[in-house]
């Protein structure tokens, strides 16, 4: 956590840590727009947020998106907050954020991406194995993921109670196996959709005897869901790290806890 307390400790950082909040994803010319200082010295900057696995950079043609990772911060809490407290101050936070959003959002406010990035030990076609295999996926999501992740394919997150029912469904957009899989995410199949299904980037990225996972979640219709994904995929991959890393998921599905979505 030293690098993490180092790289709050700057204010410059932390109004960075704070643009990234109000709108994520951001280049590094729309975040210098902001700041009365040279890019380079916002690069440098950058860095030391990214090496602090508090903002992390991901790349789209020529440009770096740089979006907010809120793990480490979250780390903190879960250390130095008693359990006793974490209700009282999650409702507290309930409340604040809600207040916050009916004052500063709007019908024409854009939704900004979603990035989740957790490291796993394991190898990159263990990882992709876990995302793509029904029956591993069942495991630790409670669905399973069924496809032949072909590009074109279609794709099914189906119930595992014998029902065949599937609560989200898509199409495969690209499949480079082991390192990135691209797909639409429709969790309303049954319904009047009025615009086009969001879409879901995994990147696995492997670094000796570890793998980097990012979860790009992209065209979120809303706010409604850009929370509810928010708190879901944590959820989902802490279960998938945990059955990958030990070979056993979490002893109590993670998404039933309050607030979690699955």
């Amino acid at each position: 956590m030293d690098s993490v307390f180092k790289a709050l400790a700057d204010p410059t950082r932390r109004l960075l840590l704070d643009q990234l909040r109000g709108c994520d994803g951001q280049t590094l010319r729309e975040l210098c727009q902001h700041l009365d200082m040279a890019r380079q010295s916002v690069t440098q900057h950058l860095n030391i947020l990214v090496q602090a696995n508090l903002v992390t950079a991901v790349r789209r043609g020529r440009e770096r998106l740089h979006y907010l990772n809120p793990v480490p911060i979250q780390e903190i809490g879960a250390r130095w907050i008693s359990s006793f407290d974490e209700p009282r101050l999650h409702a507290i936070n309930a409340i604040k954020h809600q207040a916050e959003e009916y004052a500063m959002t709007d019908a024409s406010t854009p939704v900004p991406d979603y990035v989740y990035v957790t490291y796993i030990r394991a190898g990159a076609e263990q990882v992709w194995q876990a995302l793509t295999d029904a029956d591993l996926s069942a495991r630790y999501w409670g669905h399973a993921n069924v496809s032949d992740w072909q590009p074109g394919s279609a794709w099914e997150h189906r119930r595992t109670d014998g029902s065949g029912k599937a609560d989200v469904v898509g199409r495969v957009l690209e499949s480079e196996f082991p390192s990135r899989l691209v797909i639409t995410f429709d969790d309303a199949p049954d319904a009047e959709s009025p615009g086009e299904p969001s879409v879901v980037t995994f990147l696995v990225e492997p670094h000796q005897d570890i793998v980097r996972l990012t979860v790009t979640h992209e065209n979120l219709a809303d706010q409604k869901m850009r929370a509810e994904i928010s708190a879901g995929w944590p959820a989902v991959l802490a279960n998938l790290k945990s059955m990958l890393e030990t070979g056993e998921v979490l002893p109590q599905a993670p998404w039933e806890m309050s607030g979690a979505h699955a």
